[in-house]
């Protein structure tokens, strides 16, 4: 019993705010998963687009999440966290629920670019209100519940949309867009009732510094091109590594999902877990290093699939899958004190958002790339990837002691402030 008792305290944020948090996040994932799961076969069988009309919607989505990642996390800092993360999730919902009545090419490509900038400006505003209502001292590990609770309700979002699919009719297309509808509006409701935090208490006096001081922020924008680059682990074992495996060994198909799985599981159980030590900027330099240690050793393991059969193949794919996780467990953790500590406290949705614009431009850079450098070259590739990565193991200090000592856009640096 008492073993029961340690596993669901570890499972179960803190009471208050941090499990209201958690719970909200999961709500959100619930949409986004369940629509996700079956956003392509809605989108050609309900209202008739091609795949080349997809694409070019998922493009302009992606287009508007890149340029639109600084202005809408600006517009959060003003407008308050919690009313951005409200205002974000509602616009998202009726988004959703107005796809059924998408006529053709141009009506679907504005509700595209309204879900996704109506998404970014919810993502920022729940960054912006967790940082502001939550104290320093434990932010970190209540993102990482947050975050946790994200990976639970995508997961229970994809099996709602699998079963949505299951129906093969049109009804269940609709209710895979209005399941994801409901959730995200709830979400939205829930959000305006929670504890209003003050934003702006610690915000510099005098007049208002222009926040595309942040453009001018060398330190930072190096820190977050460190971040951007480590972030392609994402691309890697989710897009390049599969291909690999179909195209270069004799992995059972089956075998991919498993190890999908394997990261979902290792990512909401080591979350929290993964977070210790973030607290401090000493800490997320360690944690930053492990990251890209990590995703160093796993490229090797990723080539030497190619060279070996059966339960080898299966073994090392699992291992190389494991440390890709931990990156991103331990690449999350280390960010995210570096995302609420380092910015001026009225300026973390712009400072958020230049680190989205980075990440953006290495997710429409990476997949060719990367795919280009692991499949296309037959496997050495994965060698040359893995310098990458290598090479930011020495670079973490320098680059995070640099965004230390630096004063920022109206505010005094971290280390004059004790951090």
């Amino acid at each position: 019993m008492i073993a029961v008792r340690d596993a669901v305290r570890r499972i179960l944020p803190p009471p208050g705010i941090a499990r209201t948090l958690a719970g909200q996040n999961a709500l959100y994932a619930v949409g986004t998963g369940t629509f996700l799961t079956g956003s392509v076969v809605f989108f050609t069988f309900y209202v008739g687009l091609s795949a080349v009309q997809i694409g070019i919607g998922l493009s302009a989505g992606g287009l508007v999440a890149l340029v639109g990642s600084m202005p809408l996390g600006h517009l959060a800092d003003r407008m308050g966290g919690q009313r951005a993360w409200t205002v974000g999730a509602a616009i998202r919902a009726m988004a959703f629920a107005s796809y059924p009545f998408a006529g053709g090419m141009w009506a679907f490509l504005v509700l595209m670019c309204v879900q996704i900038a109506s998404e970014t400006l919810a993502t920022s505003g729940r960054a912006v209100y967790t940082a502001a209502v939550v104290p320093p001292e434990n932010r970190v590990r209540v993102m990482a519940f947050s975050r946790a609770y994200l990976n639970v309700g995508w997961t229970l979002g994809a099996g709602l949309g699998a079963a949505a699919l299951a129906l093969d009719s049109r009804a269940g297309m609709l209710a895979l867009v209005y399941t994801a509808a409901v959730a995200v509006l709830v979400n939205a409701v829930l959000v305006s009732r929670m504890p209003p935090a003050q934003e702006s208490a610690a915000a510099p006096s005098g007049p208002r510094p222009s926040p595309w001081g942040v453009l001018r922020d060398a330190p930072y924008t190096a820190g977050s091109v460190v971040f951007g680059v480590l972030w392609l682990h994402a691309i890697l074992w989710g897009d390049v590594l599969p291909l690999w495996a179909i195209t270069h060994t004799d992995v059972p198909k089956p075998v991919l999902g498993g190890l999908i799985a394997l990261n979902t599981v290792l990512a909401v159980a080591l979350q929290v877990r993964a977070t210790r030590g973030a607290d401090t900027l000493v800490g997320a330099r360690r944690l930053t290093r492990w990251a890209a240690a990590a995703a160093a050793l796993a490229c090797p393991l990723a080539a030497a699939t190619g060279m070996v059969h059966g339960w080898a193949t299966i073994v090392l794919l699992a291992l190389a899958v494991t440390l890709f996780t931990g990156t991103e467990l331990w690449i999350s953790a280390a960010q995210w004190l570096v995302q609420t500590e380092m910015p001026p406290a009225g300026q973390r949705g712009i400072y958020i958002g230049l680190d989205r614009s980075v990440q953006g431009v290495t997710r429409l850079a990476g997949p060719a790339g990367l795919t280009f450098l692991a499949i296309q070259t037959g496997g050495w590739g994965w060698w040359v990837i893995a310098g990458i990565f290598a090479a930011c193991v020495p670079a973490v200090g320098p680059v995070l002691s640099w965004i230390e000592r630096t004063p920022r856009n109206g505010a005094e640096s971290y280390a004059s402030l004790g951090g």
